[in-house]
């Protein structure tokens, strides 16, 4: 009896420990400089693979510790993300940056907090995160699947904001802002001054189309953007998709906003209504990834907007 109950917590344990690691697979880590790293998941759907990890994390190394950009889809996401950061360096995650509402983006917060880390997040993310954990569990369970989202459980930021905040540490100096609604109420940009490097939560996307959902707002949106801008980043680090020159989240984020809404206004402006949006030729968007998918929602939810505005 004993020796089949070892079996089977040692079967467990292999499971266990291939989910993780078929996890830890799909995320990439990015260098940036010595001590700024990307981690970098699919762009593709959360997926019982990826553990709710499809989208882009960051890493700030001090010698006080490190902050992470944003904690996972899961608790065991998290964990595989925690597993990626230990093969970066031996610093323990001192701060977690939730950069907005979208379970990718804080979903892991509980793994983290047990070891030790401060949450931090913007005082409407962590109202976004009350009112729509319930909706994003579900939908995120019938993704990822019952073993995937096992153990995950709400957790909200110790330190909330509502417009600014800076985290020094040591030399470091981390500025967290948040300038309106975008992809979500509370979403937020990190940036670090001294490397001109903006971790930009889900303001920006790239290689992959935004979705402007039932949460989103595109008009803030285009405004949220223009105020990461003005900082003039040498380096963005998308919230999902790879880091680039931010020439690239011009065109495929600040473009596609801006587009989508002149393209709408124009329409209305002309007495069409929802009917005649396929007529409006989004194509030159086709290269970025889940066009098919987003490209008609993202339309109609901005024509929705547009009319009540």
């Amino acid at each position: 009896m004993k020796l089949i109950k070892k079996i089977t917590l040692s079967l467990l344990f292999l499971s266990i420990s291939s989910a993780l690691f078929a996890s830890q697979e799909t995320l990439e880590v990015i260098d940036i400089s010595k001590n700024i790293k990307a981690i970098v998941g699919e762009t593709s759907n959360r997926s019982a693979k990826n553990l709710g990890n499809n989208a882009t994390f960051g890493v700030i190394i001090t010698k006080q510790g490190v902050v992470l950009v944003d904690s996972g889809g899961t608790y065991k996401g998290a964990q595989a993300i925690d597993n990626v950061v230990k093969s970066i360096t031996d610093q323990p995650i001192k701060f977690v940056i939730n950069s907005g509402g979208q379970d990718h983006r804080w979903f892991g917060n509980e793994y983290f907090k047990k070891q030790g880390a401060t949450i931090i997040s913007s005082q409407a993310a962590k109202i976004d995160h009350q009112q729509r954990f319930d909706a994003q569990w579900g939908r995120l369970e019938g993704l990822v699947g019952k073993e995937g989202i096992k153990g995950t459980n709400p957790e909200l930021a110790d330190i909330v904001f509502e417009k600014d905040y800076i985290l020094k540490l040591g030399e470091t100096t981390i500025e967290i802002h948040h300038a309106g609604q975008a992809h979500t109420p509370g979403d937020a940009f990190i940036w670090l001054p001294k490397e001109k490097v903006m971790f930009s939560g889900d303001i920006v996307y790239l290689e992959r189309m935004l979705g402007v959902g039932s949460q989103s707002n595109s008009k803030s949106w285009v405004s949220a953007f223009e105020a990461l801008s003005a900082y003039e980043p040498n380096i963005i680090v998308p919230g999902h998709g790879h880091p680039a020159k931010f020439e690239q989240a011009q065109k495929s984020t600040y473009g596609y906003l801006k587009f989508l809404r002149e393209k709408v206004t124009d329409l209305i402006d002309n007495d069409g209504d929802m009917t005649d949006l396929k007529k409006i030729d989004q194509s030159k968007y086709k290269y970025l990834r889940n066009f098919d998918s987003l490209s008609q929602r993202n339309i109609q939810k901005v024509f929705s907007e547009i009319e009540f505005e």
